[in-house]
């Protein structure tokens, strides 16, 4: 993906009030430019840092909130539309008639959550009844009925692991079962594995999270202490046999199907019958399973473990998934850990943009559809469309001409290309919540019956074809994506609004903005993951082995490029993590400056604000990512995050590109025209 900003979830002029933040809804967006000349560093010289060059005004005027671990231009449109959504929500929470069915489900579960007083006095109540089943445990015997029933209440993998519907990597029409690794409360494996005082410490700090969590449950503190102690080990076994990061970036290490005599065989010690059971779940004929290693030492621990410790176990995961929605001990604990100490955060983020992500999040296309009628006509989805076909015409042209590909390869990529799926704004067919119970007053309650709705919607798929026009992000995402199995590409629509996309802008800062994430969506079905899926999304090698030994070598040069790139004290970009990201950004915006010379081919361009044509290009795709982002939040996305840091993301590219180079009169060994450059795409 282009960006990860989660929906759960300036002009120069406009730059105070972006760094106050306001906290009011708002019922129309504010305008910001495409390009906005008062956002750069004029001061800079764009051929020695061009990303200080693009942003530096941006950046000093827009200090992180406090309520951020980050703040860019993509966090800035993404509050824009929260605050958006605020205004709808809120109209329709205190509205009482006139309102659709849908309309009235939104409005009640955002009305509900924002009732914090209500929420705070349950305290820890609504754990109740899970707890109440992990305390009735008899046996471990119970663990496969008991762990169905978190699942289901919480769609959470946190529960030893994780179990769902995808499409079979051999077969992209089918829909099968995933059993995937979890278990863990750390955001990944390494931090369990690492040694380094920073690792260590952040384990110390967690355990110390984990006991007074038990706490708030209402363990005296030496049994607190005792149970964190557990859970710290259980988890540290479960790490210890996960895929790293990189390895899962490989598809084939993802791919292991066992039938069900497989499965049991497996893991003896886990009752899979006595689960699917739980789940409500028939028993199919093939199961993937994503990581045999980690489920061979979750069965050691289900077999070589006391109950009371299983018990422990999964007391903290309920505490763990549950404590955001819980009353403000456990919400202020929650966020002291996982977002003050890993990420660096000072302030909670409040009530109103926790309760509009949850909307979006759980009831995401009841809410597009609001969304989309006030934000995102006919003309902006023709207009991105029309872009989005001139840049998978200039990757056809791109791969004709390639003289590394034989023509072969050429021949079934340019198959793969043809038949790319664009997605643009939002679904063609909107998802029924008809069944949600959706109450006034009773938040948790909804809450988990809109999640019981999304497990069981998920298992339903399991052994039914593939629904080609299910989207997995809601239409006000400020995001995009591709998809490797249903071969498509999909813009959301709240990703298509200024200044990511500017109807008022000249073409060269929309192509370079908006055309370079096309073009990078478009790219990732030609990088390190999804070039090993062909052009009916299955996982297939359709390459000759010469071709692929070419394509690895052009790869290998990007990886090797960002790994000298620090992100911050003396940790380094994990070249081999980022690498699909990194070639999918370079390559996007190699399509995105072809495609816009063919748009304005024979017109007459000329200089606006100082700036040539060619130069607009560039500036416009750097501005998509200005910002900054706390030091313990990048060191956290050094492990966890497969994208760059942004200053990366805009000078690792032009250093790769000569266009740049002439576009601003850089001499060769300057440090944005070296003389070694990389290209894939």
């Amino acid at each position: 993906m282009r960006k990860l900003v989660p929906t759960l979830l300036g002009s120069c002029l406009a730059f105070a009030a972006l760094a106050q933040q306001p906290d009011a809804p708002i019922r129309e967006f504010p305008y910001t430019p495409g390009l906005d000349v008062g956002a750069m560093d004029r001061g800079a010289d764009a051929c020695v840092d061009f990303y200080q060059y693009a942003c530096g005004g941006w950046i000093k005027a827009n200090p992180i909130p406090s309520d951020q671990s980050k703040w860019e231009v993509y966090s800035k449109l993404n509050q824009d539309n929260l605050r958006f959504l605020w205004g709808i929500l809120d109209d329709l929470s205190k509205k009482t008639a006139g309102r659709s069915a849908t309309q009235q489900k939104i409005g009640d579960y955002f009305g509900a959550c924002m009732d914090e007083a209500a929420v705070d006095r349950l305290g820890a109540k609504p754990l109740d009844p899970l707890l109440a089943q992990i305390a009735g445990m008899k046996s471990k015997a119970d663990l496969p009925r008991v762990v169905a029933a978190l699942h289901l209440e919480t769609g959470e993998s946190g529960f030893l692991f994780g179990f769902g519907s995808n499409q079979d990597f051999e077969d992209s029409n089918k829909m099968i079962a995933f059993a995937v690794a979890g278990g863990l409360g750390l955001p990944d494996r390494d931090y369990y594995t690492k040694d380094d005082e920073k690792s260590r410490e952040i384990r110390a700090k967690y355990v110390d999270h984990v006991a007074r969590t038990f706490g708030l449950l209402g363990d005296a503190p030496e049994v607190a202490a005792g149970n964190a102690a557990k859970v710290m080990a259980i988890e540290t076994e479960l790490a210890k046999a996960s895929l790293t990061r990189v390895e899962s970036r490989d598809p084939y290490n993802l791919f292991h199907k066992y039938d069900y005599a497989g499965l049991r065989k497996l893991t003896p010690a886990f009752d899979w019958s006595a689960y699917f059971k739980g789940l409500g779940f028939t028993k199919t004929a093939s199961f993937n399973v994503t990581e045999p290693k980690f489920f061979a030492a979750l069965d050691s621990q289900v077999g070589t473990l006391g109950l009371d410790d299983l018990k422990t176990y999964l007391r903290w995961h309920v505490a763990h998934a549950a404590a955001p929605y819980l009353s403000n001990a456990f919400v202020n604990e929650n966020f002291a850990f996982y977002s003050k100490t890993l990420r660096g955060v000072p302030e909670l983020r409040p009530r109103w943009k926790r309760c509009v992500a949850l909307v979006d999040g759980q009831l995401g296309e009841a809410l597009g559809q609001e969304f989309v009628r006030r934000a995102f006509g006919p003309e902006l989805k023709a207009r991105t469309l029309k872009m989005t076909k001139q840049v998978e015409k200039a990757m056809e042209e791109d791969i004709r001409s390639l003289d590394w590909m034989s023509e072969r390869t050429k021949k079934n990529a340019l198959t793969k290309l043809h038949t790319i799926v664009n997605k643009i704004g939002y679904p063609d067919k909107w998802r029924d919540y008809s069944s949600v119970a959706i109450r006034p007053g009773d938040f948790y309650g909804n809450l988990v019956r809109a999640q019981r709705f999304e497990s069981r919607r998920d298992l339903g798929k399991i052994g039914r074809p593939v629904d080609r026009g299910e989207w997995f992000m809601t239409p006000p995402s400020v995001n995009a994506y591709y998809n490797a199995q249903m071969n498509d590409i999909n813009f959301a629509a709240g990703i298509l609004q200024p200044p990511l996309f500017d109807p008022k802008m000249d073409d060269a800062p929309n192509y370079g903005n908006t055309g370079g994430t096309i073009g990078h969506e478009l790219t990732h079905g030609f990088d390190d993951e999804g070039r090993k899926y062909d052009a009916k999304g299955n996982l297939k090698d359709w390459w000759t082995e010469e071709d692929a030994a070419r394509y690895e070598e052009r790869a290998a040069c990007v990886a090797d490029q960002y790994s000298q790139y620090t992100i911050v004290d003396d940790v380094k970009i994990n070249g081999k993590l980022t690498n699909g990201e990194d070639i999918a950004d370079l390559g996007g915006l190699m399509l995105a400056w072809m495609a816009w010379k063919m748009e304005t081919q024979g017109q007459k361009l000329g200089p606006v604000d100082g700036l040539t044509p060619e130069q607009r290009f560039f500036v416009g795709n750097a501005q998509w990512a200005c910002g900054s982002e706390r030091p313990e939040s990048l060191r956290v996305k050094a492990i966890t995050d497969p994208h760059s840091p942004v200053k990366y993301r805009v000078n690792g590219l032009v250093v790769n590109m000569p266009q740049f180079q002439e576009a601003f009169q850089c001499k060769t060994g300057q440090p944005m025209a070296p003389e070694k450059r990389c290209r894939v795409w």
